[in-house]
This record gives structure tokens, sequence and C-alpha cells, in this order.
């Protein structure tokens, strides 16, 4: 590790760094999202009420989410090297005790399913790791690739009911340990933290009450709630909303909500890379008001073709691109030693938000027997977001860009002739 210090951070090297921490990220999230596309099923072999359903899918997402506080923090003071392999192997333990025993009663599920959240932790992991591997003016790209690992979430969407299928109850969950077991290996013996990587030295609770003082931890959070929460919450109702309001089949409508999820992860890294070009504050004011747009447009639930499908996939883009650009500014404006434990809290904002959005929808189904005013709803948010953006987030970035330039000019004391 001493040598690591020293060592030149060249472009190849960055590229590993990027490639094993997207990886990660994408393995994580395919465990993590294990039993989302499972839920129907245990709905029938376990005799579940349509609440205990969601509450099972959602045990993971809740402790995944509020879990990237701390892992945030403590990837701060021992760094992604040690966290990303330690990370992948406890999320193994959750994956095979539902994979070979927890599948028999809704209890069990649950035990499991808490703590496969660890493995949506990850996240905090990656976006300090890979932040201080690279110069500031590429960090927005390359956060952006990494976060393009959301995509695991799309793997497990394609592949587990058709592994359980193919195989039996247990086949997804073994496949996964063993390459979460692969990933460990591999990250530990070939996974370094950046040369020179700034280690805190406040306690871990300390740390935490100093970044939630900052302006651009609860800024950030707001910005990532509704792009990644939007983004969140339509990759897990689009299908049940594309089913009741268009008449659609249920293999259509989940082939349709991967074709939203895969969209919104190839234009994250996009996000990422306009914010390195163009700052980060006119790409999320751009993506806040196209998504305000586009589901304006679709509070009036038109045609599906071509209207509806166009609505929805530039909402895709525009939610993916303004996660990406979440977190080029979090790279931009945050304290450098403090990355991790900010991420932590934005992370978990953003999946929270996720759970706002399909509640509402469902609540206003129930009561009025539309959609129309929860994707209003949705407009009006988003709106306001971009309105945030570019008054409140636009003014406490001006400030902390001054204050750096301040801090920069200062002159340093002579200590020649003394």
């Amino acid at each position: 590790m001493g040598t690591d210090r020293q060592a030149p951070a060249g472009g190849g090297r960055r590229a590993l760094m990027l490639t094993l921490a997207t990886l990660g990220f994408a393995v994580n999230f395919w465990a993590w999202a294990l039993l989302s596309p499972l839920g129907p099923r245990f709905k029938d072999l376990l005799s579940l009420s349509a609440s205990q359903q969601a509450l099972l899918v959602a045990v993971p997402v809740i402790v995944g989410s509020l879990g990237r506080i701390p892992v945030g923090a403590l990837t701060d003071r021992f760094g992604g090297r040690v966290m990303f392999p330690l990370i992948s192997a406890a999320t193994i333990v959750p994956v095979l005790f539902i994979g070979l025993a927890g599948q028999g009663s809704l209890a069990a599920l649950l035990v499991g399913g808490f703590f496969l959240g660890i493995g949506g932790t990850v996240f905090a992991v990656g976006v300090p790791f890979v932040n201080a591997w690279f110069p500031p003016e590429r960090r927005g790209l390359a956060v952006g690739i990494f976060g393009a690992g959301m995509g695991g979430t799309a793997i497990s969407a394609l592949t587990t009911v058709k592994l359980v299928k193919s195989g039996d109850s247990a086949t997804p969950f073994l496949i996964t340990a063993v390459v979460l077991a692969l990933y460990a290996v591999v990250s530990w013996l070939v996974m370094r933290d950046a040369p020179g990587r700034t280690v805190p030295a406040q306690p871990l609770m300390a740390r935490l009450a100093a970044t939630a003082k900052l302006p651009i931890t609860w800024q950030a959070s707001i910005l990532y709630a509704v792009a990644f929460g939007g983004y969140v919450a339509f990759s897990v109702y689009l299908p049940a909303y594309l089913q009741t309001a268009y008449g659609l089949e249920q293999a259509d409508a989940a082939n349709r909500m991967a074709g939203f999820v895969l969209l919104a992860v190839m234009l994250r890294p996009i996000g990422g890379w306009l914010s390195d070009r163009f700052g980060p504050l006119p790409v999320l004011t751009a993506v806040f008001v196209v998504a305000a747009v586009a589901a304006a447009a679709q509070a009036f639930t038109p045609a599906l073709m071509p209207v509806g499908t166009i609505a929805f996939l530039t909402m895709a883009a525009a939610l993916g691109a303004g996660s990406g650009a979440t977190f080029a500014l979090v790279a931009q404006v945050a304290p450098t030693d403090k990355v991790g434990s900010v991420t932590g809290l934005v992370g978990a904002a953003g999946g929270l938000g996720g759970f706002v959005p399909p509640l509402v929808m469902g609540f206003i189904y129930g009561q009025f027997g539309s959609y129309a005013l929860g994707l209003a709803l949705l407009a009006v948010v988003s709106a306001l977001t971009a309105v945030l953006t570019v008054t409140v987030v636009r003014a406490a970035a001006r400030r902390r860009a001054a204050a750096s330039a301040t801090a920069a000019a200062r002159p340093v004391p002579s200590v020649t002739g003394h």
C-alpha cells in the first residue's frame, strides 16, 4: 500500500479501476434486485397479500438505500479497495440463505431480504473510489460510467425468472453467489485506492454530522430523489401502468420496462460527460424541464404509439442523464474527504425517492381510476426541481467556487530567512 501513494495515476490504471468498480456495482445490484422479479411467484406460493408482496420487494431496497449512509462514511475512511470486496462477500450470505433455505415462509424471505440490502449499499463505495482516481474535469464522465452499473437490476429482471423455470428455485441465487465470490477475490487482489487519497481523521459519527450540515448534501439529495427516484419508480411501476392504462400483456409490458431501464442506464454516463463539458447545473436544469414536459404530455394518456412511447423514453433519457449529472455536481462541490459521506446520504435519498411515486400513483388510481393526476404531479415536481437548480443550488455552487478560489489564491507564508 505504501508504493500506491507514489505511483502515477496513469490512464490505463484509471480505466482498470473504473472497470472493476463498475463491475462491482453491477454484480451487487444484480444480487440486490433478485427478489423483485420473483414477487408474483412468492405471492402464489405463499398466498401473500398485495401489501405483503410489496413489503417483500421493499425491504432490500430500504436497507440498501439507508445503508449507504454509514457505508459511504466507512469508504471515506477505509477506501474502496477494502469496501468493494467486503460488501460483495457479505452479500453472498443472504443470497445463499434465500436460495437454499429462505423461500419457505414470508418471515424467512424478509430476514433474507433485509441482509440482501447490503448489496445495494455498494453505490456509496464506488462514487468516492472513482472520484479519487480522476481529475476534476473528467469526474462527471467517470462517475457516470460507474453509475451505468445500476444496469445490474436489468440483469436480474431479465434472467431470474428464466433461471428458475429452466433450473429450480435456487438456480439464480447460486449463480449470483458464485459471481459475487469471483468478484470479491478479483477486487481484493487487483483493486487499489487512488494515490494520495485523502483519509479523514474525524470519527465516523462526527463526519456524518458535519456532512449533514453541508448545503450540497441536501440540495443534491433533492435532485437525486427526483432524478434517480423517478427512474426507480418507473422501473418498478411501469409494467403495472402499461397493463392497466393500455391493456398490454405482462411479457410485453416487462420488455418495454427493460427498454426504459436500459435507455436510462446508457444516458447516465452521457449526463456526466455533458456535465464535464457544460457544467452540471445547466444539464440538470435541462433534464428536469424535459422530464416535466414529458410527464405533462403523458398525463393525458395519449396513444402508446408513438406519443406515449416517445414520452416515456424521453423521461428515461432525462432521468438517466440527471442521475449522472447529480454526482458530477457532488464531485465538483463536495469536500474531498467527505465525498463518500455525501454520496451515502444522497444515494439514500435517491433510493428512498423511488418509493414515493408508486405509492402516490397507486393511491390516486384507487381513488380516481386514472393515473393522470399522478403524472401531472410528477410534471410539477420536476418543474419545481428545475427552479431549485437555477436558484438555490446555483447560488450555493457559486459560493463554494468563490471560497475555493479565495483559498487557492491565499499566499503561502515564506519560511526562508528566518
